[in-house]
């Protein structure tokens, strides 16, 4: 577990626990493919005016080993990854986190093991289509089959509070992390275009519904009772030309934005290892292969193919976890849980960033 938010250009949460969820889309907004619910507000930013309630401060940090792990953080916008997570709260509440912020589980936030902190990704739910952005802060997860820790409050958003774990896609957002670091360094937020993908979340859009509802998935307050909020439905924008964003100074809406898509079959699979060289590939599998039913698949990464030896499917993450210890025990140290679209074929990665 971590040792163990707020970006000045999206805060995620505010301290009175505000909530967001995503209501019975049919009703909502029938025939859309992807529906987002808001909650807003304004905090003015730059210059002499206040900065964020926490900026914890700018770390990437050394290698490190867990129980015979090595991890190493680096600075990686092209990072995409599936797996499982998993989500902590009442135990770490209150406590710092790696990068000196104060753990709030009522908050959005996650730990990871080799991100930059802060840094921003989008997790989407593989399970449920839910998508979510969401600020790192934190180290962790140290479970080998485990690849993002949750904070409590984003994995009620994500749906997954009350069964643990969920098939996710992470994915960093370039932009919002570089803003992230600039203000954790003190300096002014860069320049930068926005990309078509992440217009759907940067651009204003008409606001004209919007409604009181319980959340009947919390977050559960002190006193026990489960909060309302405001939601705001926002259909989804139509494409425009990229958006620059200049500097810190002026009133940045806030907004913590659900963005809901359809998903298709995916599978869980013990990934024992990846090699550029197929025979090395070939072996582990004959070494593995009572172990289950296996594969070698190919991928091209930056020009170089790797054969990745995965044994599965699996149709539980328990199932993953056991698999993953046997594994290795076998001395497979770096052998992880991914998850599969059930599009894929020979290795190739769907263009779609949802399953």
């Amino acid at each position: 577990m971590p040792d163990t938010n707020n970006s000045a250009f999206r805060r995620m949460f505010t301290k009175g626990r505000i909530g967001i969820t995503a209501v019975a889309l049919g009703v909502l907004l029938s025939g859309c493919a992807e529906t987002q619910l808001a909650v807003h507000g304004a905090k003015r930013l730059g210059g002499g005016q206040s900065q964020p309630t926490q900026v914890g401060h700018y770390k990437i940090g050394n290698p490190y080993e867990i129980a015979g792990q090595w991890y190493y953080p680096a600075v990686d916008y092209e990072y995409s990854e599936t797996g499982i997570a998993s989500w902590y709260g009442p135990k770490f509440h209150g406590k710092k986190t790696a990068n000196g912020e104060t753990f709030d589980q009522y908050e959005i936030s996650a730990a990871h093991r080799t991100l930059p902190l802060p840094s921003v990704v989008r997790v989407t739910n593989l399970e449920n289509g839910r998508s979510l952005k969401v600020r790192v802060n934190d180290r962790g997860p140290f479970a080998h089959s485990r690849i993002i820790d949750m904070s409590r409050r984003a994995a009620q958003l994500l749906g997954f509070e009350k069964k643990g774990t969920a098939k996710v896609l992470v994915e960093v957002v370039e932009l919002d992390s570089k803003q992230m670091a600039a203000i954790a360094k003190g300096e002014a937020a860069p320049t930068v275009a926005v990309s078509a993908a992440e217009q759907k979340t940067v651009t204003a859009a008409p606001r004209d519904t919007v409604e009181t509802v319980r959340l009947d998935d919390g977050p559960i307050t002190d006193s026990g009772e489960p909060t309302t909020s405001k939601i705001i439905l926002t259909p989804p924008p139509s494409t425009q030309a990229s958006v620059e964003q200049n500097s810190l100074e002026g009133t940045i809406e806030e907004a913590a934005v659900i963005s809901v898509e359809p998903v298709t079959t995916s599978a869980i699979y013990v990934q024992a290892g990846a090699f550029s060289i197929y025979d090395n590939a070939l072996n582990l599998r004959n070494r593995l292969y009572d172990m289950g039913p296996s594969k070698i698949e190919p991928i091209e990464v930056k020009g170089t193919t790797f054969y990745r030896v995965r044994l599965g499917p699996l149709n539980t993450v328990p199932e993953a976890d056991i698999l993953l210890e046997r594994v290795i025990a076998t001395g497979q140290n770096g052998a992880k849980v991914v998850v599969e679209c059930a599009e894929n074929v020979g290795g190739a990665p769907k263009s779609s960033s949802v399953c």
